[in-house]
Formats: structure tokens, C-alpha cells, sequence
């Protein structure tokens, strides 16, 4: 072997690295921050808000306006309901006190029947004590009689069935009751029937007598 060769054989080869070498000209690497800030609204998204608040203003004030006309019914329905069960009852009560007025006329009847043909007083008390007690229960539910002595005769309350001269009552006055009167109320349940007074008796001349004759 010559020198040459041995020289070969002893100078070893060159290192080759396994780590990769980046060239200077090769573009750094970028790294992608995501923000957790979001960005400021925009006008536009404004806009909506405004309008939403808006139409909710709107709802909450038609609910209102709902709320009142509910409660005006409702109140207006109370008054109803209290004012015809008002009238169910006063008319209940009238159709009843009608319905007994004839009765307190034919105690008036036997109270003076009994006076006139001299009935015992203890009968007589007894008629007037029940007559007394139910003018008194029925004066308690509104019954009121209409006063007729000497006062000034009146269609709404009088029901005129005579004319009779007086010389001590006036004329179109009320001489004497023939049938009580009453009212219930403001309402007229029966008019009173009455003789009206026509005025003093006029005199008749002699002459003319004799020419009526």
C-alpha cells in the first residue's frame, strides 16, 4: 500500500449536521392573536335598540290604556248590578205592599163599622192595635200615605170622584177622603180618592127659582 492511500484512509469524512439551517431569506412566522374584545357597537345596531325600546314603550302603554277600560267596565258593572238588584228589590216590595193595601183598607171598614155600631172597646183596641202594628211594619219598607184634609187638590196624588159645595173649605180643596192614598217612595202606588170642594153654595134668587119651577 502506498502512502498515498493510507493518507486517504485515515482522513475521515466530512460532519454533516441533521438540524436544519434556515436560510436568512426566509419569511419569520406569524402568530394569530385572537382579541376577547369585542368591538364598539356600530350606528346601525344602535338604531335597533332604539327600536325595540321603542315598540316596547308602545306595548307597555296599550296596556295601560287596556288596564284603565277594564277597570272602568268593571266599575261601571258594579254600579250596574248594584242599582238592578236596587230595583228588583223595590219593585219586589211593591208588587208585596200592593198587594196589601186592600187589606188595610177593609181594617179601616171594620174600625169604623165596629165604632159606628158600638162594638165592645176591647174588640175595637184589638182591631187597632194589628192595624197599628202593620201600618208600622209596612212604613218601615217605605209606605207613606198621602195627606188629602183641606189641601189643595192635586191630579198626581188625588183621584177626584165628587164635587160638593162648602162654605168653610175653599174651592178645588179637599173636603173629606173617601179611600186612602199612598206612595212608596218617590213612587205613587195608589192615588187617594177625594170629594173636592166646588166653592160656597150660591144663592138662588126667588124669580129665578120660580122660573126653573
Amino acid at each position: 500500500m502506498s502512502k498515498k492511500d493510507e493518507k486517504r484512509k485515515e482522513t475521515p469524512p466530512p460532519h454533516v449536521s441533521e438540524s436544519r439551517v434556515e436560510s436568512p431569506d426566509a419569511a419569520p412566522v406569524e402568530e394569530t392573536v385572537t382579541s376577547d374584545v369585542s368591538s364598539p357597537a356600530g350606528p346601525s345596531e344602535a338604531t335597533e335598540w332604539q327600536r325595540q325600546a321603542s315598540d316596547v314603550s308602545a306595548e307597555i302603554e296599550g296596556l295601560k290604556d287596556r288596564l284603565l277600560r277594564l277597570q272602568a267596565d268593571f266599575d261601571n258593572y258594579r254600579k250596574r248590578t248594584a242599582r238592578d238588584w236596587t230595583e228588583m228589590c223595590a219593585r219586589a216590595n211593591e208588587e208585596l205592599i200592593t198587594a196589601l193595601l186592600p187589606v188595610l183598607d177593609h181594617f179601616e171598614l171594620g174600625l169604623r163599622a165596629a165604632e159606628e155600631h158600638g162594638a165592645p172597646e176591647s174588640v175595637r183596641a184589638g182591631f187597632r192595635l194589628l192595624y197599628d202594628q202593620m201600618c208600622e211594619t209596612l212604613m218601615r219598607f217605605g209606605l207613606e200615605t198621602i195627606q188629602t184634609e183641606n189641601r189643595p187638590f192635586s191630579a198626581h196624588e188625588h183621584e177626584a170622584i165628587a164635587h160638593e159645595p162648602s162654605e168653610t173649605v175653599e174651592a178645588d180643596h179637599v173636603i173629606r177622603q173617601v179611600r186612602r192614598g199612598y206612595r212608596l217612595g218617590h213612587r205613587l202606588l195608589r192615588p187617594a180618592q177625594v170629594i173636592i170642594s166646588s166653592g160656597p153654595p150660591s144663592e138662588v134668587p126667588p124669580t129665578a127659582a120660580a122660573e126653573q119651577t
